[in-house]
């Protein structure tokens, strides 16, 4: 049973919305442009707010104001659930029949294997909307408003479930003039190449080298925050990079990356879409969740 919030801590969103503006500004007479109030307006609304909730807010010092400390970490939060109320008014506008899906994506993962599938599930939820945003590494679901998130790693994100999708396999690749260059024949051969790394998976080499009963000691290399741009930077000879089978599949079968050695490794990590617990029973994303996890399963890594 959800406890009923006393209406007195429940501020008017005209108060809140002064407040969040003069803090965001450093100035009421800004917040009153903004707002197209007038000053005293803004001033009255501030403090009118502080005696509701019994705290000074600002410091007032002749022409000048202040967060005071309180007054900072309100800001923090207030602003937090003002921007997720606008974003569920926007959403609704949108979408006043349906529901609105916000999800984080995996940059590579949301363009070269979720966007090309979403058509199948939007075609079948006609009044779902989803909202895509990429995110590469874990947040906080409480400080933004998503109401999933693909992950690769381990379930282990706190305050949330999971559902899994897929393992993943990774093969050193190459441009096919380097493959010639090197003529790679051992692994032990790898280790005199250029070797590319992925920002986000900064021991995967090392794991590579390990699993082949090599050395993985003075792997160094260029580093990278994405795969594309990893794979792109393979595809121009720079170096050898370890890319996901199942996702760099249309160059490797075009011949524009090739293996440098036929040793795929399953990589320790998997990919889940992880939901905060309390989003867990909402009708859009109960949906894409089923849907997503059917597709995952005819995925052959």
């Amino acid at each position: 049973m959800t406890m009923k919030i006393p209406r007195r801590f429940l501020p008017t969103t005209a108060l809140l919305s002064a407040f969040e503006a003069a803090a965001r500004t450093g100035s009421f007479t800004a917040a009153a442009n903004e707002l197209d109030l007038s000053q005293s307006a803004v001033s009255r609304q501030i403090r009118a707010l502080e005696d509701q909730l019994g705290v000074e807010l600002f410091v007032r010092e002749r022409q000048t104001v202040r967060l005071t400390h309180a007054g900072e970490f309100y800001a923090r939060e207030i602003g937090d659930a003002l921007r997720k109320i606008s974003t569920a008014s926007l959403n609704l506008r949108a979408n006043p029949n349906g529901g609105t899906l916000s999800l984080a994506i995996l940059p590579t993962f949301g363009t070269r294997w979720l966007a090309p599938r979403l058509s199948r599930f939007l075609e079948a939820h006609p009044g779902i909307t989803i909202n895509l945003a990429t995110r590469i590494q874990s947040f906080d679901f409480k400080r933004e408003s998503f109401d999933a998130a693909v992950h690769f790693g381990n379930a282990d994100w706190p305050g949330a479930e999971s559902a899994f999708l897929m393992k993943e396999r990774v093969i050193p690749a190459c441009s096919p003039d380097l493959a010639r260059q090197f003529g790679f024949k051992t692994p032990e051969d790898l280790r005199a190449a250029p070797l590319l790394h992925l920002a986000s998976r900064p021991d995967a080499w090392e794991r590579w080298f390990r699993a082949n009963g090599t050395s993985d000691e003075g792997v160094h290399g260029m580093m990278f925050d994405q795969f594309a741009t990893a794979a792109q930077a393979a595809m121009a000879g720079l170096g050898v990079a370890l890319l996901p089978i199942f996702l760099m599949q249309s160059e490797l079968s075009r011949g524009e990356l090739v293996p440098a050695l036929d040793r795929p490794l399953e990589s320790a990590e998997r990919y889940y879409l992880m939901w905060p617990l309390e989003r867990a029973l909402y009708p859009p994303l109960v949906a894409f969740r089923d849907w997503l996890v059917r597709e995952a399963a005819g995925e052959a890594t």
